[in-house]
């Protein structure tokens, strides 16, 4: 592991707001898991309930990554598959950079965590009776869970959340953003909150759980919805948390790619039943680049989808399914099929334009086994972390089976840590002073359009050292005037987190001078296993 220093105090302040524990409002609690996305339900499914547990969610409950998710969970189910396979698939997509430990560790449990939705009531596609399992990129067997064709991430949280508050009654705030962790003598003792109903708030906890997803949206092409704006990461940070894989955020092939529609996710799921990416002269271009062609890892294809439409000047290349059964093709991808339909699209005979877009961010807040961070007190599970999974590119529909094992793990081990500490309603002296209001009001639309640009430019798919620097160079001087100031809602907090995210991310691509996965270096086209095999973590420069 190497350390990078990461960013002045006087660049990222400590909190983002001024607060007194005498003008705010307080609020005890066992156990604080911020995010109700599938990691944060899966912790709080294992809180004692001896024990009082708090889920705190930017958006209403139905609102996460978790929801979209269209593939599906990873896991050997197939008596003709076997877990050698999947860790090897697993190690092999990561380039390297996984440990080893970890993917043994969450591929073991995949099973038993898949049997338990479904226990807790998630109905997963079937034929026959029997479970129906598919195959994506990077997957040498077919060992994919889906639900409702292509929305196997709505139906697992639906049941979820319906176990979370009818059978845990789990206290629940939803439209409230986590503005930062409150530390004290080097830990972490909660957090402190906002809505807009009561402004301000000190949740004050014996053990917090970070479950907050991922960054998509610092770039101008991204499947993650609205919500995914690195607060995580961010207040994580900022609380001198270490992070680690920065560089590493994986960008997904096939993004539908129409004026005036949303960047909606074209699931991989299509391409392992079948699909053919071709060009806009109709040539199938990917057995020319990898010989698992349209199965090839996410990173591989994205780069391929890239060179192509530079060789054909054209802005996207298509998903094809016209040589499949056009009637099995609308009832096994029936969401897709919709979003397609609203703009003339058959996805049975009509080519689907598609680009690659941000996707899943790999890198995070480092987490041991169990979800401990370096900071005491703090746990973290899910897309917000580095577990080490994923090493340098994440294999496909293993992200909410890892929510799901992290999340159990931290759950369980906070609640036992909850419930070895005695209960004690007593605010600690925290204060963070107010600042001189700004002078000038800033158009935080205008920054943050101009951020999301200059990171798709500059930190997207192919990066190089003149592109990430000067992207520093401009984010830097964004720094000056829009992360220093104390701004009032959460349109600027999220602001200042996509800032915060954006400079982790440049900082560490800049720093890895290779390729390697998701990371690519034009000026560094190979991957340097002697100089670079290792993680790169980065912390809060006291």
């Amino acid at each position: 592991m190497v350390k990078l220093a990461g960013m002045k105090s006087s660049e990222v302040p400590r909190y983002l707001v001024p607060f007194h524990p005498k003008r705010i409002p307080h609020h005890f609690v066992d156990v604080l898991i911020l995010g109700g996305g599938i990691a944060g339900l899966r912790a709080a499914m294992e809180i004692d309930p001896r024990l009082s547990v708090l889920i705190i969610t930017k958006d209403v409950m139905q609102e996460s990554s978790s929801a979209y998710a269209q593939g599906g969970i990873a896991g050997v189910l197939d008596p003709k598959d076997c877990f050698q396979n999947h860790i090897d698939d697993t190690l092999a997509a990561g380039v390297n950079l996984c440990n080893r430990d970890v993917v043994e560790m969450v591929v073991r449990e995949a099973p038993d965590h898949i049997r338990q939705l479904m226990a807790w009531g998630t109905q997963f596609d079937r034929d026959q009776g029997e479970l129906m399992l598919g195959r994506e990129g990077g997957h040498s067997r077919h060992r994919i869970v889906h639900a409702l064709g292509d929305a196997t991430g709505r139906e697992v949280m639906r049941a979820m959340i319906h176990r979370a508050r009818n059978e845990l009654e789990a206290q629940i705030w939803q439209n409230t953003f986590t503005i930062d962790l409150l530390t004290d003598a080097g830990s972490c003792r909660g957090a402190l909150v906002w809505n807009v109903d009561h402004g301000k708030t000190f949740v004050w906890a014996k053990q917090t759980i970070l479950c907050t997803g991922g960054c998509g949206q610092i770039f101008r092409e991204t499947t993650n919805p609205p919500i995914a704006t690195g607060d995580g990461h961010a207040l994580a940070y900022r609380a001198g948390a270490a992070l680690a894989d920065m560089e590493f955020i994986q960008f997904h092939p096939t993004v539908l790619y129409i004026a005036g529609s949303s960047r909606s996710l074209i699931t991989e799921a299509m391409r392992g039943e079948g699909a053919h990416l071709i060009d806009n002269h109709g040539e199938r271009f990917m057995p020319t680049y990898d010989q698992q062609g349209e199965l090839a890892p996410r990173d591989i294809v994205s780069r391929a989808i890239v060179t192509q439409m530079e060789k054909t000047q054209h802005p996207n290349v298509y998903l094809d399914l016209s040589h499949l059964d056009g009637s099995w093709v609308r009832q096994r991808f029936p969401g897709i099929a919709r979003t397609c339909a609203e703009f003339g699209i058959d996805i049975a005979t009509d080519p689907i334009p598609v680009r690659p877009g941000a996707h899943y961010m790999i890198g995070g807040v480092v987490v041991d086994d169990r979800g401990q961070t370096s900071l005491p007190r703090l746990w973290a599970a899910g897309e917000v972390t580095s577990s080490g999974l994923h090493g340098a590119n994440r294999l496909a529909s293993n992200s909410l089976l890892e929510g799901l094992v992290y999340g159990a793990h931290a759950g369980h081990d906070a609640s036992v840590a909850a419930l070895e500490e005695s209960d004690n309603f007593q605010a600690l002296r925290l204060e963070n002073p107010t600042s001189k209001p700004p002078v000038e009001r800033l158009d935080l639309t205008d920054v943050r359009n101009s951020l999301k640009s200059l990171n798709w430019r500059a930190v997207g798919v192919r990066r190089t050292c003149e592109s990430l620097t000067e992207a520093s160079q401009t984010i830097h001087q964004w720094f000056r005037y829009a992360l220093t100031r104390q701004l009032t809602d959460p349109t600027g907090w999220e602001l200042q987190n996509m800032l915060t995210v954006s400079m982790l991310m440049i900082e560490s691509a800049l720093k890895r001078e290779e390729s390697r996965g998701v990371h690519l270096r034009t000026d560094f086209p190979e991957t340097n296993d002697p100089v670079w095999k290792r993680r790169l973590e980065i912390a809060r420069d006291p």
